[in-house]
């Protein structure tokens, strides 16, 4: 699993998946769309229609604690939006 790190699995992800067949996957971030449609197809033996790709960056964050004023700063990450051909599903909930 080098290029598909995790899939995204929220409430607003999975009204998505239902409504429009659109899954997320949190992936590489030098992965392109060719290298995430071919990876999802052969982890999930699905076919995939099109990919969408955003790249986030890094929130500074900060905090008042008892030895002062801390800063930092979260990951910086790529999420891909998959969309499936129709008839095709992902469940992610099948290994549980």
């Amino acid at each position: 699993m080098g290029i598909i790190l995790k899939p995204i699995i929220t409430e607003k992800m999975t009204a998505i998946s239902e409504k429009l067949n659109q899954y997320g996957f949190i992936v590489d971030k030098n992965a392109n769309k060719l290298q995430i449609k071919k990876a999802v197809s052969e982890i999930y033996g699905v076919e995939v229609e099109s990919v969408n790709t955003m790249n986030f960056s890094g929130k500074t964050k900060s905090r008042n604690t008892k030895a002062g004023f801390i800063t930092g700063k979260t990951n910086a990450y790529k999420k891909a939006i998959v969309r499936l051909e129709e008839g095709e599903t992902i469940d992610f909930y099948s290994n549980i």
